[in-house]
């Protein structure tokens, strides 16, 4: 029997009949010890959003037959060191797809538009028109990070007839035709866009990617848009830039995270800052209880995690 474990009621009530040789029980490890009756049967334990550490995963060590653990994020760097020995940690990729890649066209088109600053004029009852808002129409925008959702993100760009080119590891042609250039090439394609938008997760080769010497060669009021990970931006480096007018910025993800009271990028001028809600798909959606029921799939047959991303190999 596979036992498979979500965080709330309402996941499992979403998640539905998962088949007549598996089950689904409600527990939280991030609130509470498995419930004793359950804990040698939990195979796959499904996580809530922005949980995990060491306390929640030390939990998740003490069920013997675990043997997936199911984030909700696409990003997966927080929960590497705490995985169990011998357990398969799979990530959310494909879930959040369509919601980061809206929350990026509406950060765009309110940056390009001015939509802050007419919200302003709306407080403070003041017709004050700007004539001078660029469109987003023919603009040409460089997306750092080319995957599933750097390519959802290319795709609704598009759509508002904007130039879209790529940047991964690599350079090739992606499946949907746009031009992925080698990460080596970033330094020189930066000075011809309108629009930079970053979605790359945080490693050790993106650690302050956008450094003082990315951001100085992008062009003059070119739009920095930040939905990947706060700590690939120098956050310095970037007020510096905002500080002067020379640059935009919209920023889903910051760095520190959460942005605390009183920090300069609250207040920078040219900078749209929403609070990390990009890609935060609801767990009782389809897409992510379809997910679940093909992990439950795969296990009933064998196969490897859906969206496997490792295997524990160190105590937690």
């Amino acid at each position: 029997m596979i036992t498979v474990s979500v965080p709330s009621p309402e996941v499992a009530d979403a998640l539905g009949d998962v088949g007549p040789d598996a089950r689904v029980i409600v527990w939280d490890p991030a609130v509470s010890d498995p419930p004793e009756e359950e804990r040698e049967r939990i195979t796959i334990a499904c996580l809530a959003h922005f949980t995990g550490g060491r306390r929640l995963y030390g939990r998740l060590a003490t069920c013997p037959d675990l043997k997936v653990i199911q984030i909700a994020s696409a990003g997966y760097e927080h929960a590497l060191p705490f995985v169990p020995p011998g357990v398969s940690l799979a990530n959310a990729r494909g879930v959040h797809d369509t919601r980061v890649a809206e929350m990026t066209l509406l950060l765009a088109l309110a940056s390009q538009r001015r939509l802050p600053r007419f919200l302003d004029s709306q407080r403070r009852g003041v017709w004050e028109q700007d004539l001078e808002a660029p469109s987003l129409a023919d603009s040409r925008a460089l997306v750092v990070g080319y995957g599933s959702i750097g390519a959802a993100i290319g795709a609704r760009l598009r759509a508002c007839e904007v130039e879209v080119e790529g940047v991964a590891r690599t350079a090739r042609i992606a499946a949907d035709g746009t031009l992925v250039h080698a990460a080596d090439d970033l330094l020189s394609l930066l000075p011809h866009q309108d629009l930079v938008v970053v979605v790359t997760p945080h490693a050790e080769d993106t650690d302050r990617l956008v450094d003082a010497a990315f951001l100085a060669a992008m062009r003059d009021d070119a739009l920095l848009i930040n939905v990947g990970r706060g700590k690939v931006v120098d956050t310095d480096a970037l007020l510096a830039e905002l500080g002067s007018g020379r640059l935009r910025a919209a920023l889903d993800v910051t760095d520190p995270e959460p942005l605390p009271d009183g920090h300069p990028l609250w207040s920078a001028p040219n900078c749209i800052v929403v609070p990390h809600v990009a890609g935060v798909e609801r767990l009782t959606n389809r897409r992510y209880t379809d997910l679940v029921r093909a992990q439950v799939e795969a296990r009933r047959h064998g196969d490897d995690p859906v969206n496997f991303v490792m295997m524990g190999a160190f105590p937690a």
